[in-house]
């Protein structure tokens, strides 16, 4: 038999403290009116001291478990797309196992930056494909502010710390609804556009975040729009077909210039930058929940994801909710 992906239950978590414009006002010199024209971002949520990515992700996890009606011990395979795991060894996933309790699942981390989720996504995607896994977690967990030079308002504005969840599990193949196609891209020539400037073999500590925003911007609407072509023809569908367009939630300029590009109204777009910033890997499972909380998204939806990020990589996923 061949299976397809359906997702059963999404979950969201972020953390405690609330950071706004106007405090990042206070710490460096930057205003709300210049933070919300450049992103449309008016707030974004911070981890505690004590608080690792595990922590965010587990919270997420168990939300789409519970959601689900799933218990943890049936899962068979966990991903966590982060780029804050909490050591460099070993993967933050298998933690999240052991708080869970997944204990016959298998559990490894995907590093693709702000396009982790997609990456992760079709990752656990192509196990239910293949029948190795019957239930998955996908986890995009990010804790950002721990990279974060907070005297550079050039990125620091910019990001947030969050964890998102999605729990797929194996359908027949002719099922209407689940994961109709992933497509995956990336191009290492843009490696230094975005990166943080530590590395693993002369300093274990974590370094900051440098980004050429220019170069980022001029890249991101063309090479969004690749995947989501790709995704659309793939599928012999267009735009119109689409019932909701969540985006990586990097930038509100650059959402509006691929919605522009595929003449995709606003009212079909789920933003929520204003509330949680850039959280990375994070931004569209916690994006996902919102419109599925608020009723949004209902089954039946056809809903298209896509992401850029360091790498540069990118990519998009089509799902009939």
């Amino acid at each position: 038999m061949m299976y397809r992906s359906q997702v059963i239950g999404c979950g969201a978590f972020l953390p405690e403290t609330v950071l706004t414009n106007h405090d990042l006002a206070q710490k460096v010199d930057t205003s709300d009116e210049w933070i919300r024209e450049r992103s449309g971002i008016e707030k974004r949520h911070i981890v505690a001291a004590n608080q690792t990515c595990s922590d965010l992700s587990y919270l997420a996890a168990k939300e789409a478990l519970a959601t689900a009606g799933v218990d943890a011990s049936l899962v068979d395979c966990i991903v966590v797309a982060t780029t804050t795991p909490d050591h460099p060894c070993p993967a933050t996933a298998t933690r999240v196992q052991e708080k869970l309790g997944a204990n016959r699942a298998f559990a490894f981390d995907v590093q693709a930056v702000c396009s982790g989720f997609v990456y992760a996504v079709a990752v656990a995607d192509n196990f239910i494909k293949t029948g190795q896994a019957k239930y998955a977690l996908v986890i995009g967990a990010d804790t950002m502010s721990q990279v974060l030079d907070w005297n550079d308002r050039t990125t620091c504005v910019l990001f947030g710390d969050g964890a998102g969840a999605l729990l797929l599990k194996a359908v027949p193949e002719t099922d209407d609804r689940g994961i109709l196609s992933t497509h995956l891209f990336s191009d290492g020539n843009l490696y230094d556009a975005l990166y943080v400037d530590n590395s693993v073999a002369t300093d274990n500590q974590r370094g900051y975040i440098r980004m050429q925003g220019k170069e980022i911007f001029k890249n991101a609407v063309q090479k969004i729009g690749e995947a989501v072509e790709k995704a659309l023809e793939y599928n012999k569908l267009t735009a119109d077909d689409v019932d909701w367009f969540v985006p990586h939630q990097a930038n509100k300029r650059i959402i509006l210039g691929v919605s522009e590009k595929f003449n995709i109204p606003m009212s079909k777009v789920v933003l929520t930058i204003d509330q949680h910033a850039n959280t990375s890997a994070a931004s569209i499972p916690l994006a996902i929940s919102v419109a599925v909380n608020d009723g949004r998204i209902k089954p039946g939806n056809l809903v298209l994801i896509e992401a850029m990020g360091g790498g540069l990589t990118w990519g998009s996923a089509l799902i009939r909710w």
